[in-house]
Order: structure tokens, then C-alpha cells, then sequence
């Protein structure tokens, strides 16, 4: 924990404690997301996780009144991007829209899912940071199905990291 002061003309402002995330705070919180058509699956899935014990940073919407997507996906992708988050989980009518608002930020590997083993393989063999769910097109049990194998699976590594830092253009 750091404790920050603020003293302006030789006058106390106001102080604030803010915690330093470690690695471990950044595995455990995951960053989620969504438009109109996928907020009640976002509200399902957000209290789901939280029963698993990762702590869940909303970026909206909060309603199911219309809202435009890039609105709440870029900063979403830009805090997984920068590293202050770990993962993120979006959410629109097809998964096609939210993927491709944070597939713009050049360290994102946004996969777009439906099924378990579409999941699994873009995390093993793509090394995907957030989740695009189509909401319009799975359930809301498998949607969450989905998640939890987001989560637990790893990169494979080996014959795909060459592939993936191609994607990131980091060859």
C-alpha cells in the first residue's frame, strides 16, 4: 500500500491510500464488458465469477439502453493492453463488433467463442487476453461454461508463441 499526500500552497489538499496491484491481484481481476445485447449475460457471468473468487472490473454497460460499443471496449482493451489488467471478457449480439474494437490495440488477442473447444484452442494455441462472446447465439450457462475455461487454461507455448508475437508483429 502506498499512502499519497496532496499539499497545495502549503495547505493540506487531501490524502488517499492506493494499493499497488501485484501479479497476483492482476491474475485474480478480471476486466468485463459489454453493449445492450449483452449486458444481462455480463451481469450473470460477473456475479459467477465472483462466486469463484476473481474480483470483477466493469467497464458498462449498466443498463440495457442502447449504447455504442467502442465506448466501453476501448478502455477495457486499453487497461489489458497496458497490463493493468490481466484479462478481459466482452460481450455484444455476435462477439464480432466488441472483437474487433479491441483487436485494434496491437498487444490484444481478442478470439470471438461459441463453443468449449473453440475457447480452449484460443487460449493453448493463440494465447487470447480477452474473450468475445456472442450473446445473441449461446446460452447463458454456456456462456459462463466458456469463461471458466478462459480462465484455467494456459498458453500452450512451444511451436505457437512464434506465431503469436507474428500477430503482435514482434518479429
Amino acid at each position: 500500500m502506498k499512502k499519497l499526500l496532496f499539499i497545495q500552497n502549503d495547505r493540506f489538499i487531501f490524502t488517499f491510500v492506493k494499493k499497488v496491484l501485484t501479479m497476483e491481484d492482476k491474475i485474480n481481476q478480471i476486466a468485463i464488458a459489454s453493449d445492450h445485447a449483452g449486458f444481462e449475460f455480463k451481469e450473470y457471468i460477473k456475479l459467477n465469477i465472483t462466486k469463484l473468487g476473481y474480483n470483477v472490473k466493469d467497464f458498462g454497460t449498466f443498463s440495457s439502453d442502447h449504447v455504442d460499443y467502442p465506448d466501453l471496449i476501448h478502455p477495457l482493451a486499453s487497461a489489458v493492453n497496458s497490463g493493468i489488467l490481466k484479462m478481459g471478457i466482452i460481450l455484444c449480439g455476435s462477439g464480432n463488433g466488441v472483437a474487433m474494437v479491441a483487436n485494434k490495440y496491437k498487444g490484444i488477442r481478442a478470439a470471438v467463442c461459441w463453443n468449449e473447444e473453440i475457447t480452449k484452442l484460443a487460449r493453448l494455441h493463440n494465447n487470447a487476453n480477452i474473450l468475445a462472446i456472442p450473446a445473441r447465439f449461446i446460452t447463458k450457462s454456456l456462456a459462463f461454461e466458456l469463461v471458466k475455461i478462459f480462465l484455467t487454461t494456459g498458453f500452450e507455448g512451444g511451436r505457437h508463441e512464434l506465431r503469436v508475437a507474428k500477430i503482435q508483429n514482434l518479429i
